[in-house]
């Protein structure tokens, strides 16, 4: 009866955003999860999140720390990574590294990923968080706009890099942040760029995010059968630093109603660290349950768009020689 109870309450919140996506959702859907989901011990498995530091990135760190993990931040900032990792020292003794990366620099990822590989630590977690939402229109040190180089580019590439590693260390996971603004979109890759008409810095964001999901499914193909797990996630609306920055009156006008970081996070910890969860793959979560990928019509794409994507990516990391040259099914929209 209580599960029975918990999934009409959920379809009844998921029918709204605005009852949905704040606190109130959580704090509703809350009650009916198993806490036994995440009684786990963690030593010995190393956690990689990229924009640790703050934010969701770093509320996810401090329950991952919680739980015995190994953390490595990567932090664009050498100062505010620092700070991040002696705040998680409290938690984590000396099981967190910091490595200074800027995701969008695609020279930064790869001197990064060739150092940690070298180091030959394992890597059981990915968790692709860094993002960046920009009101106007910027470009990475490769000349790609910033926003999809931080939250696609970048990312992709890394993965590509650390997948070796990912295979070795398996049972590994890679979870993508993602965000409930990609439901307003259709995968556009006309304008990833961001120069047709005047810079739209919110649909861009939502387009990368649109992009991760569809990446997430993708990479879930590729890994199939090698023992990892890919999915995406989003953590409704939450108080952050980022939120904060990019969205001034969004984050005035709806703070009282506001996630934590922490409540924000709960679902990217237990995609990391719940056991049953280890096989499922290739899909998208929202408090603790899976979500379709589309709530509108008019946002599916047609299913060349999920090939085309894939080889942009590989063409823009410089990927188009490397063993990724793999072409994902097209049946289907995406």
């Amino acid at each position: 009866m209580l599960a029975k109870a918990g999934r009409a309450l959920d379809a009844a919140l998921d029918a709204t955003v605005l009852l949905s996506y704040p606190r109130l959702g959580y704090t509703l859907r809350r009650p009916f999860w198993h806490a036994q989901d995440l009684a786990v011990d963690m030593a010995g498995m190393h956690i990689l999140i990229t924009g640790g530091n703050a934010g969701l990135g770093y509320a996810a760190a401090a329950g991952l720390a919680r739980l015995g993990a190994t953390l490595h931040l990567l932090a664009r900032s050498p100062e505010r990574g620092e700070q991040a990792r002696q705040r998680l020292i409290a938690a984590a003794a000396d099981r967190v590294h910091l490595h200074v990366v800027d995701v969008s620099d695609l020279d930064s990822v790869r001197g990064f990923a060739a150092d940690f590989l070298a180091a030959g630590h394992p890597l059981d977690v990915l968790i692709h968080n860094a993002g960046v939402l920009l009101p106007h229109r910027q470009t990475s040190a490769q000349g790609i706009e910033l926003t999809w180089a931080t939250n696609v580019i970048g990312p992709f590439l890394l993965t590509a890099l650390l997948q070796p590693r990912l295979i070795a260390s398996a049972p590994a996971r890679v979870i993508f942040v993602s965000s409930g603004g990609m439901y307003t979109q259709r995968l556009d890759l006309s304008d990833w760029a961001g120069t047709r008409g005047a810079f739209d810095g919110v649909r861009a964001y939502a387009q990368t995010k649109r992009a991760q999901v569809i990446l997430s499914e993708l990479w879930a193909e590729r890994l199939a059968g090698q023992g990892v797990s890919v999915n995406a996630m989003h953590p409704g609306w939450a108080d952050t630093p980022g939120l904060s920055v990019s969205l001034p009156r969004f984050h005035r006008l709806l703070k009282p109603a506001l996630r934590t970081p922490a409540q924000g996070a709960d679902t990217l910890i237990w995609l990391a660290a719940a056991p049953h969860l280890q096989t499922e793959t290739g899909r998208f979560w929202f408090d603790r349950r899976a979500r379709p990928t589309h709530k509108l019509a008019r946002t599916h794409s047609p299913a060349g768009d999920r090939a085309l994507l894939w080889q942009l990516c590989c063409e823009q990391s410089g990927l188009t020689s490397h063993p990724l040259s793999f072409s994902p099914r097209s049946g289907g929209s995406s």
